[in-house]
């Protein structure tokens, strides 16, 4: 197959890029500066590409699939997603934000028309978290209230930065009776019972509230992870701020200059995630202890890329595309079993 990773330059991206050339995948970089991009094409002996969204299509016409890594996807994804359903490519992000899963899911129609798949949240957001929902709703069809909660250790690309300064201005979203509501942050805590003990959490915006409605059609999702109780009472009262240009642009810049783990990091740090599905009688629960969040992305994304071909042309989620046992197929994943618990 030949496929791009667009956003090359950036953290994950280049993640990406060289674990496809540890397994002998070559694919095209590319992103919208030539002097970030070409360096790294370079290093790794790959055929790249510059160019801004706005020529994304004449630049996908001989691509077969696009890993798109260029965030925030709010603002990206959608000229990328037009330009896969011009050129009959196939479209894989690795966004969190709930708002881009929704706008892909809309474009379902047109991707089935198209002949190709659209498949946002490839990489940590929202592979183990989604296919962990199916595993729990495949063990209790009737469930009809879904928790999902995750810790990772390790720190954060600049991005994966970015994208949360964005969020903190909107709030915490949940679904409720199949509808999507806004909640300030921390809004619910619980304990969550993973594999390396319990620990409290509270309510975040995660993409599951989205994904995960799509692939269980549970219609009570709320989504967790440590959350200082106070945060939600201070992104409250702070919010109109934070949705200020002048606010929005300097974290911006601040964001940008943070860097992700290093490899040592990565390869000593891991990420955990604990699921609950219940209905007026039972509770289901799993856990799943996977590599750092960053390490399990670039090993989630090849293997997507690997089977994209014979998923079914249409918006996926990453459990509608590959079924609830893609995670299990990943490097370094160890799961529990699901214990019904009432």
């Amino acid at each position: 197959m030949t496929w791009m990773v667009y956003g090359a330059n950036g953290y994950t991206g280049r993640l990406i890029a060289e674990l496809a050339v540890q397994r002998g995948e070559r694919p095209i970089l590319a992103g919208r500066s030539p002097e970030k991009v070409e360096p790294i094409a370079a290093a790794l002996g790959l055929e790249h590409r510059a160019f801004g969204l706005e020529q994304a299509r004449t630049n996908l016409e001989d691509v077969e699939a696009v890993v798109h890594c260029a965030g925030p996807f709010s603002r990206t994804s959608s000229a990328m997603v037009d330009a896969c359903l011009q050129t009959r490519t196939h479209y894989l992000d690795i966004t969190g934000e709930i708002d881009v899963f929704e706008s892909i899911a809309l474009r379902d129609a047109d991707a089935r028309e198209a002949g190709i798949v659209l498949l946002p949240g490839a990489g940590f957001d929202v592979v183990p978290t989604d296919c962990l929902a199916a595993i729990l709703k495949d063990a209790l069809p009737s469930a009809t209230h879904l928790d999902l909660a995750f810790v990772v250790g390790g720190g954060a690309s600049a991005g994966t930065t970015k994208t949360s300064v964005e969020g903190a201005a909107v709030g915490g979203r949940i679904r409720v009776n199949g509808e999507l509501r806004s909640v300030r942050i921390g809004h619910r805590r619980r304990t969550a019972h993973f594999r390396s003990g319990p620990r409290e959490v509270g309510s975040i915006p995660w993409g599951d509230v989205s994904t995960a409605y799509r692939s269980t059609g549970i219609p009570n999702i709320t989504t967790f992870t440590t959350v200082p109780g106070l945060l939600g009472q201070l992104q409250h009262v702070f919010a109109p701020v934070l949705r200020t240009s002048l606010v929005q642009n300097v974290a911006t810049k601040l964001a940008g200059k943070v860097k992700g783990p290093d490899e040592r990091k990565r390869a000593n740090t891991r990420a955990e995630v604990f699921g609950e599905a219940w209905d007026a009688q039972t509770k289901v629960e799993c856990a799943i202890t996977t590599p750092n969040a960053y390490s399990l992305t670039a090993d989630s994304v090849l293997r997507a890329v690997a089977k994209i071909d014979g998923v079914a042309p249409g918006s996926h989620t990453p459990s509608s595309a590959f079924g609830a046992d893609f995670v299990r197929e990943l490097d370094g994943v160890v799961a529990s079993e699901v214990r019904f618990t009432s």
